[in-house]
């Protein structure tokens, strides 16, 4: 009997085996001795409140055309990325291995700790700070939790709004936290005061 081949590895070097990879520049290493604690969970749209039209792929890999919308010519030049992105049916892209630091969480600080870029996960869905986003959101954020949380020491998951509070409002309050702390595996006490409640 032919043996079956052996099952491929959910993560390879830090990209996950289920994503679309879309490689990003905007990245650099983690400083040495730093675990992998938290995920950030942020909303993006470009324009604001458009979806499916690539314009965030094509921002986290400096692709954006910057003369395509007028909304673009206040980010232009600006050089961002994230680990994930999961659009509005649920796909995923990846665009930074999560070994890796990506440059989503800019200046924050969190239970004690500055610069969260170095200890965490971004993850980026698309979406309007404030409004709701769909179940197949949902459903493809529970299995990369589920998978970064086994394979990764993460302990916390927050917004952005959590981390530089004043400054960014994303997720926002159509973010239903306990949806997400109920599939993520972590405990509750890994989340923001006051945004999971039974």
């Amino acid at each position: 009997m032919t043996p079956l081949p052996s099952p491929q590895p959910l993560w390879h070097e830090g990209w996950y085996r289920y994503a679309h990879r879309l490689d990003s520049p905007n990245f650099g290493p983690r400083p040495p001795g730093v675990g992998i604690e938290l995920m950030v969970i942020h909303a993006i749209s470009l324009p604001p409140g458009e979806y499916g039209n690539g314009a965030v792929q094509a921002l986290f890999t400096n692709q954006l055309d910057w003369n395509a919308h007028p909304y673009f010519q206040g980010i232009a030049g600006l050089e961002v990325s994230a680990h994930f992105f999961i659009d509005r049916q649920g796909g995923l892209w990846q665009f930074v291995s999560a070994d890796a630091r990506a440059w989503h969480a800019g200046a924050s600080h969190y239970r004690g700790r500055d610069n969260c870029n170095d200890h965490s996960i971004g993850i980026e869905l698309e979406g309007l700070d404030g409004h709701t986003f769909t179940p197949a959101q949902y459903d493809t954020l529970a299995s990369l939790s589920g998978a970064l949380v086994q394979h990764y020491p993460i302990t916390q998951a927050a917004g952005h709004e959590h981390i530089a509070p004043g400054r960014k409002p994303d997720p926002g309050p159509g973010f239903d936290w306990l949806q997400f702390a109920r599939a993520s595996g972590l405990p509750y006490a890994g989340f923001p005061s006051g945004v999971v409640s039974v």
